[in-house]
């Protein structure tokens, strides 16, 4: 597990280097004006440059508790409506026509509704963080529940184990790989709807920074929060996958 996994993270570098390798020879070739595309270089050096700043550390941890905060409330109303899905009929009749409604409407086109309602502050871009990173995860946790072995359910009974922690007990553990997958679409949503929250309108974060750059057509300071934010959704990802890699070898080794 551990050559597999080593394998595909030597793969998924060599495509990043390749990108940025190509990146690169486009801006050094001068095929597009450096006003328009800086080199990766450029913006790696300006990151360096920006980072240990304390304003720019000030923006983002804006953005990095809106995005935690908001992922946080989706995992929780997502694995807590996925189990009550799985394990209720009654539950999934109600809950199947709402989420067939709901998921598929973007969700940055109620922003505007939201900042009326809720300000503009941390919380609206927070509901919205949450609002379009719930489905992938309740999604997941109610299929990954439903695959569950009905025989562990009825072990898990037959051993005294009460009606109502066998969801938590049982079936949560072993659907958590399957969860951790819709975690980590939630998770790229995330990143994705809270820099297009800050752009719209913020007084901060990684979003505002960018377009602030913009704006005074400053366009290696306009990358810098687009690979911050990629960095950090990636880095992310990788932890989640790497802990979903984790449990799927240690439950192959207990069987």
């Amino acid at each position: 597990m551990r050559i597999r996994l080593s394998g595909d993270f030597l793969t998924g570098a060599v495509s990043l280097l390749v990108l940025f390798g190509v990146w690169q020879t486009v801006a050094a070739a001068g095929l597009v004006s450096p006003h328009f595309l800086p080199s990766p270089l450029a913006v790696a050096r300006r990151l360096i440059e920006l980072l240990p700043t304390p304003l720019f550390l000030s923006h983002l941890g804006q953005t990095l508790i809106r995005l935690s905060a908001g992922f946080a409330i989706a995992l929780v109303l997502g694995v807590g409506l996925g189990l009550a899905a799985s394990q209720s009929r009654t539950a999934t009749a109600l809950l199947q026509p709402l989420v067939r409604v709901l998921a598929p409407i973007p969700k940055i086109a109620l922003y505007p509704a939201l900042i009326l309602t809720l300000g503009f502050d941390h919380a609206s871009k927070v509901t919205l963080v949450a609002a379009d990173a719930v489905f992938p995860i309740l999604l997941a946790t109610f299929h990954g529940a439903r695959l569950v072995e009905p025989k562990l359910i009825w072990s898990a009974r037959s051993a005294g184990c009460p009606p109502w922690l066998v969801p938590f007990s049982v079936v949560l553990p072993a659907a958590l790989p399957i969860i951790l997958v819709g975690c980590r679409i939630g998770l790229i949503i995330a990143c994705i709807v809270v820099f297009l929250a800050e752009m719209i309108s913020s007084s901060d974060g990684l979003g505002h920074l960018l377009v602030r750059a913009a704006r005074s057509f400053q366009t290696t300071d306009m990358f810098v929060p687009l690979v911050l934010i990629s960095a950090i959704g990636l880095m992310a990802s990788a932890l989640i996958e790497a802990l979903r890699v984790g449990l799927v070898g240690e439950s192959g080794r207990g069987a």
